[in-house]
């Protein structure tokens, strides 16, 4: 789904750190890719109805929404709203799209979990914490939801689908 010359949104709590460097990096990456972007600001669930009206309103083509704790507790009213809303939006973890969300690419959780496991074992059977190696994610996910697909009038193309991890229909 192309986002040239258009307008996208990030659907941000500014409680969250988990976001930051996503915020820094903004400006630049959404220059390179030749996209306008606007911060919407939602500290509480008190402002989703607000932010999602403040993004039609604003004729927004798109919206990023953040994987802080405050969205994924509000997961299905925040994909709800997006499909009220008829804006196409991207989600970093999979329970967005199992949710009713668009898509989501992000980290696989499950794997994450798994090596965070192994990690501890090794701790366990006596390994010092400051030996053992920072991991970071390194397996992502691409789910398309494509019931949010057709609710929404988009469709993609084949190539696209088939470079997806699970396409939910």
């Amino acid at each position: 789904m192309p986002m040239s010359q258009s307008d996208t949104s990030r659907a941000y709590c500014p409680n969250d750190p988990t976001f930051g460097s996503i915020l820094k990096s903004l400006p630049a990456t959404s220059a390179a890719l030749g996209l306008e972007t606007r911060v919407i600001n939602v500290r509480g669930p008190s402002d989703l109805d607000s932010a999602f009206a403040t993004a039609k309103r604003e004729n927004l083509q798109a919206l990023l929404i953040g994987t802080g704790p405050f969205f994924v507790s509000h997961r299905a009213e925040v994909t709800a709203l997006a499909a009220k809303a008829k804006l196409p939006a991207l989600y970093g973890i999979r329970e967005f799209v199992l949710a009713g969300g668009l898509m989501s690419y992000g980290t696989d959780l499950a794997n994450l979990y798994r090596e965070m496991a192994r990690l501890v074992d090794k701790i366990f059977k006596g390994a010092s914490a400051a030996d053992l190696p920072i991991a970071r994610p390194n397996k992502f996910e691409l789910l398309i939801n494509l019931k949010a697909a057709k609710a929404l009038g988009l469709t993609f193309s084949p190539s696209f689908l088939a470079t997806a991890d699970e396409v939910v229909e």
